[in-house]
């Protein structure tokens, strides 16, 4: 593989690291194998750290692609505590309000996910990388400022059933780029007539790319370790071996 050239690597997000912590583990891999101060990497859609699956991460050149990556289709597998809310839809704050869930049937949660299917309106969750005015919604949150976004128009092509029982649901969800599977739970437990937060999400593909296609972050690390050192022709940036 072309690192400087362009180069894509499907990564399997571990639980509890952060989009950046990853690049930052391939990017400290590749400069040290390539023996340069600087190479450009990033990544193609971000997973919260309670969040597992599909990350792309490109380098050198590739990085252009990132747009087009990743506007591909999602697909995730998340799990959701019935009749309990967090302020950030998930684990990250504690339970801040709990809800009657003895008229929840499976029946009625399939009639509720198949009304969310084809071309919805989501508001965005206030923990979220989102821009208000400038700042990210996230930090003002976490502050306990109020925070109001938008609703956004988004396209989820299949919500499917796999789990239930009275305390929580399993899905599988095939949606567009900027889906909040978080905001998905909040208002899937709203129109369930009771409360929802997201406690388990794995993402399992992106575009053509599927869980199966990627590698744990340290057998990308390895990967890199022995790919054969080379530098194109056109390459003049910086390389350690040359003292700059």
């Amino acid at each position: 593989m072309d690192f400087i050239s362009g180069a894509v690597l499907c990564i399997d997000k571990p639980l509890g690291w952060t989009s950046f912590d990853a690049v930052k583990r391939v990017r400290g891999a590749l400069t040290r194998r390539l023996g340069v101060r600087r190479l450009k990497v990033g990544h193609a859609g971000t997973l919260d750290p309670l969040a597992t699956g599909v990350m792309i991460v490109c380098t050198g050149r590739a990085t252009k692609r990132i747009e087009e990556l990743q506007a591909g289709e999602k697909e995730y597998v998340a799990t959701m505590a019935l009749g309990a809310t967090t302020p950030s839809f998930d684990l990250e704050t504690e339970v801040d309000a709990t809800y009657p869930t003895a008229h929840i049937t499976r029946e009625a949660v399939e009639r509720v996910l198949s009304s969310f299917t084809g071309h919805i309106q989501q508001v965005p969750p206030a923990f979220s990388a989102c821009k208000v005015d400038g700042k990210r919604a996230y930090k003002s949150a976490r502050a306990g400022q109020e925070v109001e976004l938008k609703p956004r128009a988004l396209f989820i092509a299949e919500l499917e059933l796999l789990e239930y029982s009275p305390e929580s649901i399993t899905v599988r969800v095939v949606c567009s780029k900027g889906t909040y599977i978080r905001a998905l739970a909040r208002d899937i437990g709203v129109a369930l007539g009771s409360g929802a937060h997201l406690t388990a999400l794995r993402r399992t593909r992106v575009g053509d790319i599927s869980i199966a296609d990627c590698v744990s972050v340290q057998q990308a690390a390895d990967i890199i370790a022995s790919v054969p050192v080379e530098f194109p022709d056109w390459y003049d940036g910086p390389r350690k071996e040359q003292g700059a």
